[in-house]
C-alpha cells in the first residue's frame, strides 16, 4: 500500500473520530459550549424540567416570610447555565377545605424566562403567606417549564386530601418542583371554608347532678 494511500486512510480515521466526539457532545442533554452555557435547543419537555428541578426550592413557610418560592442560578460545573433560556411558569392555587372535600382554584401565575444565570424570589399572592391564611385555607405551587398547564395536566384527586397529605400527583411530566401546604383544620370546616366551633355546651340547671336527681 502507497504512502499516500496509508496518509489518506489515517485522514479518513481522524476526521471520522472528530465527528464520532462531535456528534456525542451536541447529541446529550449534558452537553456545553466553549463560552461556558449549557447546550439546550432541542430538549425536550422532560429534559427542561429535569434541568430546572435542583433549581427550585421553597422557603419554610413561617409569619414573617413571604417569599414562597426562589429559582436559584446554576454553576457550569451544575448541568447550567443555559446557552438559550426556557420559559419557566410558577403557578399558585388557593385550596380551601369544605365539606365536600377540598376546593382547588388558581391564584397567581407568573411567567417567566430563565437560563440559570440569576436568582429569582416570587411571593405568595396576597392572603396566602402563613401569616394570613386560616385553618381552612391552604396553598398548591407549582414550577414547571412551557406554556400554562391544561386543565388535563391538573392533579386529579385534590379534593380527596386528607390530614397529612404530603404530595399530590400531577398528570404531566413537565413538572420541575412543587410543594403543596394542606389547610391544616381539614376536617373541622364548613363548606364556607370557616372553622367549625364546637358549641357551648347547655348549662345544667342542677348543678353537677342529673335532672333526675331528688
Amino acid at each position: 500500500m502507497s504512502r499516500t494511500h496509508l496518509a489518506h486512510r489515517s485522514l479518513m480515521s481522524l476526521a471520522a473520530a472528530a465527528a464520532l466526539l462531535t456528534a456525542g457532545c451536541s447529541g446529550t442533554a449534558d452537553s456545553a459550549h466553549a463560552d461556558g452555557c449549557r447546550a439546550n435547543g432541542d430538549w425536550t419537555a422532560p429534559q427542561r424540567a429535569h434541568w430546572l428541578r435542583p433549581s427550585v426550592s421553597f422557603p419554610e413557610s413561617a409569619p414573617g416570610n413571604d417569599t414562597a418560592v426562589v429559582i436559584r442560578p446554576r454553576a457550569v460545573d451544575n448541568r447550567g447555565p443555559l446557552c438559550e433560556p426556557i420559559a419557566v411558569q410558577v403557578q399558585f392555587w388557593k385550596l380551601t377545605a369544605t365539606a365536600a372535600g377540598t376546593d382547588m382554584r388558581p391564584e397567581l401565575r407568573i411567567r417567566l424566562a430563565t437560563g440559570g444565570g440569576a436568582a429569582r424570589s416570587i411571593g405568595f399572592p396576597a392572603g396566602l403567606s402563613a401569616g394570613e391564611r386560616g385553618g381552612c385555607t391552604g396553598v398548591l405551587m407549582a414550577v414547571y417549564a412551557g406554556v400554562p398547564l391544561t386543565e388535563g395536566e391538573l392533579p386529579k384527586n385534590i379534593g380527596h386530601l386528607v390530614p397529612g397529605t404530603a404530595q399530590v400527583r400531577f398528570r404531566t411530566d413537565r413538572i420541575g418542583a412543587y410543594r403543596l401546604l394542606p389547610p391544616s383544620e381539614l376536617e373541622s370546616c364548613r363548606a364556607n371554608g370557616e372553622p367549625m366551633t364546637t358549641p357551648p355546651a347547655t348549662p345544667n340547671p342542677w348543678g353537677r347532678w342529673g335532672s333526675d336527681h331528688p
